[in-house]
Order: structure tokens, then C-alpha cells, then sequence
């Protein structure tokens, strides 16, 4: 994912040297070996640092590569910078048997009522996975696809299902 992380604020030294400012999101183990993008004309350019050195938390000084003179240097001050931050997968990574006893809200396509009860139990099958939901009293099984999960909130520990219509009400 690239993101906004800072601004080439003016000259440093005499050597096509740069102060930049970063934003909060500019990453603290940041390594000369991931270019800082820029646009120029319309295009995106990467910026290779060839030294860079922080300056306190939200500043830091850099040389680039091709760019080494101040002339060069001149046609990159007051433009943003982005960079290519690592995604954490492992963050929005969950087994579906973690859902047990998460509370659910069930709908049905097209039908105005509601259904409320608990994951009491899953089913782990590669050609047809089950939730077992209890509601009522009485416990119905219902396909654990992705596309019936309308959101999950793992804090609250509840889940929102939206359910092909006739599925909650067969006997």
C-alpha cells in the first residue's frame, strides 16, 4: 500500500542534500533500499536514497541518486512524497471456528424480519463448512461463506449474516 509520508521541504549542504518532513505514518526502521515515489510532470518517479539520516521524530536530512546537483535538487522542493508501506496481513487473519459463540444478527434477502442468537458450534468441511446457530431454541445450520458475512466485529464479538431468503425458516 503507498501512502503519503512526508514532504521535501528545502536545500541542505552544498551536495543536492534535502531537509524532509515526515508524517506520522513514515516508518521508524525505514531502509535506503525502498525509493520514496514522487510525482513529476504526471509521472512517478523513484527517489533512491543514497544517505539519509532522521532529524528528530518528524524530520530528517537525504541525498538521492541523479539527483546531484541543485539544480537537479531544485525540481524536487515542496513536493510530496510517498512510500510503499508492507501490509499486516496477519492482523485480518482469523479461523472461522473463532466465531464460536459470537453473538449474530440474521437477516434474510427481501425479508423485513430478524433473526438474533449465538454461533454455537462450526463445521469444517472443504466442499460445505456450517455455522450452527442457535435462535429461539432451535438450532439451524447455515453455509460459513464469506459472501453471507456482512461484517464481523471481533471487539464485540458479534456478527451481522444477510442469509438467501427461505434459509432460516426451513424446517
Amino acid at each position: 500500500m503507498i501512502v503519503p509520508a512526508g514532504r521535501i521541504n528545502k536545500l541542505f549542504g552544498t551536495e543536492g542534500g534535502v531537509m524532509l518532513s515526515l508524517y506520522p505514518v513514515f516508518p521508524d526502521d525505514f531502509t535506503t533500499d525502498i525509493p520514496l515515489r514522487v510525482t513529476i510532470d504526471a509521472l512517478e518517479v523513484p527517489l533512491w536514497c543514497e544517505r539519509f539520516e532522521r532529524r528528530g521524530q518528524s524530520g530528517a536530512t537525504a541525498t538521492f541518486a541523479d539527483f546531484d546537483t541543485e539544480r537537479r535538487v531544485q525540481e524536487l522542493l515542496g513536493l510530496e512524497f510517498r512510500i510503499e508501506l508492507e501490509e499486516d496481513d496477519e492482523d485480518d487473519e482469523f479461523y472461522l471456528e473463532d466465531l464460536i459463540g459470537f453473538a449474530v444478527e440474521a437477516e434474510e434477502t427481501g425479508a423485513p424480519e430478524k433473526f438474533k442468537g449465538t454461533i454455537s458450534d462450526y463445521y469444517d468441511s472443504d466442499a460445505n463448512p456450517l455455522f450452527e446457530l442457535e435462535t429461539g431454541g432451535r438450532r439451524i445450520l447455515v453455509p460459513a461463506a464469506e459472501e453471507f458475512i456482512a461484517h464481523i466485529d471481533f471487539e464485540g464479538r458479534t456478527m451481522h449474516l444477510v442469509l438467501p431468503e427461505g434459509l432460516l425458516t426451513l424446517e
